[in-house]
């Protein structure tokens, strides 16, 4: 009987994840009882986790910690450098230091995404606490309604230990794949992420006005913001994410996302 419960329950679960993502028109949403694993922490936090959730916060602290977003640019942000860039993009850590974590010397040094800010590159290793200090000062005018001192602690620690070096998989001439083992990356895709996003990426459409957006075509288009979230989960949802493996893995599993289908499915 306990386990006819268990699928029962685990089957009613599932259901109602895909009826709340219907309801919503968003298949992209999680289900309240996904709440504490989305935006919450464990009892005893380990080094993966803490480093993914740090990373999220880094991506979009918003979404990550479940808070409103702020309205109005970042007093901080220059706009000077990029007037086009405005309101609440301008308060996430990416939006400066770039996805590759190079700021001006990175990905982001041309483009819609220029600041001229540095990157967070030259803090890998430094103490947490000496980072954490620095996210308070005038350059980062996040209150501790906004990001907790527990919650800056997390992105101090990504800051100091969970950054990766885009280089060493990417072309930043071309800003595509150029390392991993795709036949690898094609055994954890199969047997992890296509769970959500189907075989061949496509059963999610993050694509609008006509645009389709799959995993495959974002592995193409933007690699260095899906190792984000391959590494650390996209913010808000119900994602897995593969800081705990080896880092190689992660580069398999974007060699082999860079190889699968950009159209949409014939009907």
């Amino acid at each position: 009987m306990k386990r006819i419960g268990f699928a029962v329950s685990a089957l009613s679960l599932s259901l109602a994840a895909v009826a709340y993502a219907d309801d919503e028109n968003k298949d992209y949403m999680h289900p309240g009882a996904a709440q504490d694993f989305v935006h919450g922490a464990p009892e005893y936090p380990s080094e993966p986790w803490l480093l993914a959730a740090g990373g999220r916060i880094y991506d979009d602290w918003a979404s990550a910690l479940d808070r409103d977003e702020v309205e109005g640019t970042n007093p901080a942000y220059p706009v000077g450098a990029n007037a086009d860039q405005t309101g609440y993009g301008t308060w996430r850590c990416k939006e400066c230091h770039g996805w590759d974590y190079l700021g001006k010397d990175g990905i982001y040094s041309k483009g819609s995404h220029f600041t001229g800010i540095a990157g967070i590159n030259g803090a890998i290793g430094k103490p947490v606490d000496q980072i954490a200090a620095t996210l308070r000062d005038a350059n980062h005018p996040y209150t501790v309604e906004m990001i907790s001192d527990e919650e800056m602690l997390r992105v101090a620690a990504f800051v100091s230990r969970g950054q990766v070096d885009m280089r060493s998989f990417l072309d930043y001439e071309t800003r595509t794949v150029n390392k991993g083992d795709v036949n690898r990356g094609r055994e954890i895709f199969q047997t992890t992420c296509a769970a959500c996003h189907g075989f061949d990426g496509r059963l999610m459409d993050w694509g609008s006005d006509g645009n389709h957006n799959y995993v495959g075509t974002e592995a193409v288009e933007v690699p260095d913001e899906v190792m984000n979230k391959i590494l650390n989960a996209h913010t808000g949802v119900q994602m897995i994410n593969l800081r705990a493996f080896p880092f190689e893995y992660a580069v398999d599993v974007i060699a082999y996302a860079a190889t699968l289908p950009l159209d949409p499915p014939k009907q």
